[in-house]
């Protein structure tokens, strides 16, 4: 062959291969991660299943949840026992092997439970000898077959080598489809103890570890798409008053502005954290004002539920006004799945459908009572869906305001929310002494973006004529159902014809969970589908849809968030 005819042979087959890479990086496949809160037993455990202060029957039902959601793996936000003591400690890594036979990874890391073990040093021996995994990423199954989760872990062993898996990072993910893990442990430690006045006993503290924070979050560096960060107390909680910042929510304020600005400047949206047993979502704001982070407190894993504490409460030091209340749940069991989907990372809280748990000794439903000191079987539904996009945008949404300021745009795609209020009443728990009334709960409205595969043809026949809109956050705690609403996309105007629309088979349409596209306003919860043939006008009720030609744009009045597109359905 002459090198003329060789060079053009490799120079196609450098084309097919870089479509192929294209086309495999295009699909990367979304994947699963799980946060489960404290695990803490506090109560007599009359039927002997609860050994050495470890909730093993509500750790077991919450594993066989990520077990069945499919995770790669699971963080447990600390206070892994009630009385961190090492038997405590073997006993509670011994729960989580079914995940681990089940080939899903745990990472935990120490609250302050962990530090008042009898004479064990903090915790550290136990913690690092049952879990080699945050050092290493290996796991191993119960017929001692080894496997990895993660890669690039990293601890701050500069600053002392105590920290040495005790705070630690690592990745997961394909490069475009990835995330970062950054999880900090400032407790006591052999070389360093600093007893608090709020009865807690520090060690290294977020002000040592601040560089290495830095450094494992710079997203100049490229290091992942998404970071989230992990610690186990609250920026700022609801029924504890301690921070991680080496006292109250007024403590070394500096420390925390350079922390929050830290997350904020490295794109980090969620910092996770446990300790107040309440599923509580709030927006943080910096002692200084100048950064803002969303908080997500874990639901108990534990026989032990918090209330929250007063607004004006003086152990507040006047720190509550950094905080918007989102979301609360109190007195019940749930747990986490984040999805990373390329830009995008949707998190589902499950939790049971009882509630209303009672806490320690009279746990679950009083003393006295023949379940006393007996986990239920727990029946776990979705209670919550919320998400962020590195392509979107998040827009904070008091009760009473309108949804109208919502909009945005991806690759030529306009979305609008063109009507619709918060209609939302809800308050949380966190009362005052004086009029006893909890705070108003805001919504945070996101959107996010998915290219739209313009090539491809779902098989009920359904052609996408804009990119794909991800829009969640005004929906209600324990039900789909959003307010009503009128949601625009623009389309290509080339994927529509005069035909498709007389025969209304070109509208804004939403994706079910099985992938399939079907018309938005036939997800709705009540109204009656109707078409209109032209631009949307305040008053049409609720599932009404229509075409505005003119602006180019599909538009319907609909009741629920989701994925979005405009669509022609050739029937």
């Amino acid at each position: 062959m002459s090198n003329r005819y060789l060079r053009k042979i490799a120079s196609m087959s450098a084309l097919v291969f870089a479509f192929l890479s294209g086309a495999a990086s295009a699909s990367a496949e979304p994947w699963k991660f799980g946060v489960m809160g404290d695990s803490q037993w506090t109560t007599a455990d009359p039927a002997n299943a609860n050994p050495s202060t470890v909730p093993v029957t509500i750790i077991n039902q919450v594993n066989q949840e990520f077990i069945k959601a499919g995770v790669k793996f699971v963080i447990a936000v600390g206070d892994l026992s009630d009385d961190g003591n090492d038997i405590s400690e073997v006993t509670r890594a011994k729960a989580s092997q079914p995940l681990l036979d089940a080939g899903i990874g745990f990472f935990p890391f120490r609250g302050n439970h962990e530090t008042v073990g009898l004479n064990n040093g903090y915790g550290l021996s136990v913690f690092r000898s049952n879990y080699p995994q945050t050092r290493t990423g290996t796991f191993t199954k119960s017929d001692h077959q080894h496997y990895q989760v993660g890669s690039g872990f990293s601890s701050p062993v500069s600053v002392s080598t105590d920290l040495d898996g005790m705070s630690y990072s690592f990745d997961y993910g394909d490069p475009e489809n990835s995330a970062r893990f950054v999880i900090l442990d400032t407790w006591a430690t052999p070389t360093k103890v600093d007893k608090n006045p709020n009865g807690y006993a520090y060690g290294y503290t977020v002000n040592d570890q601040q560089a290495w924070i830095s450094s494992s979050l710079d997203k100049k560096a490229g290091k992942s798409a998404h970071a989230f960060v992990f610690s186990h107390q609250p920026l700022i909680a609801e029924g504890h008053q301690d921070t991680m910042f080496n006292g109250y929510t007024n403590s070394n304020t500096d420390w925390q502005n350079r922390f929050f600005s830290s997350m904020q400047d490295n794109g980090v949206k969620f910092y996770i954290c446990g300790h107040d047993h309440i599923h509580q979502r709030s927006i943080i704001a910096s002692p200084d004002g100048k950064s803002h982070i969303e908080e997500i407190i874990c639901a108990s894993n534990s026989s032990k539920f918090y209330t929250p504490k007063p607004l004006d409460e003086p152990k507040w030091f006047g720190q509550k006004t950094r905080e918007t209340s989102i979301a609360q749940e109190r007195y019940t069991v749930g747990y986490y799945i984040y999805t990373v989907d390329g830009p995008c990372v949707t998190v589902d809280y499950y939790s049971d459908d009882h509630g209303n748990w009672m806490s320690d000794a009279n746990y679950p439903d009083g003393a006295g009572k023949a379940d006393t000191g007996i986990t239920p079987q727990f029946h776990f539904v979705k209670k919550e869906t919320w998400s962020y996009s590195t392509n979107g945008k998040e827009f904070l949404i008091p009760q009473a305001a309108s949804y109208a300021k919502v909009s945005d745009s991806f690759k030529g795609t306009i979305m609008r929310i063109l009507d619709g209020t918060n209609n939302s009443t809800e308050r949380d728990g966190s009362l005052d002494t004086k009029g006893g009334v909890g705070r108003k709960l805001t919504k945070t409205v996101d959107t996010g973006w998915h290219d739209n595969p313009s090539s491809l043809q779902s098989k009920s026949n359904t052609c996408l004529a804009s990119n794909i809109l991800q829009l969640t956050g005004m929906g209600y705690l324990g039900r789909e159902q959003t307010d009503v609403y009128t949601l625009s996309l623009t389309y290509h105007p080339d994927k529509v014809s005069p035909h498709h629309v007389k025969a209304d088979f070109f509208t804004l349409a939403t994706r079910e969970a099985n992938g399939q596209w079907v018309k938005a306003v036939d997800k709705n919860s009540g109204g009656t589908s109707t078409f209109v043939d032209g631009p949307w006008k305040k008053g049409y009720a609720l599932g009404t849809c229509g075409i505005d030609r003119r602006r180019k744009t599909v538009w319907a009045v609909i009741n629920h968030n989701g994925n979005f597109a405009a669509a022609r359905f050739d029937k």
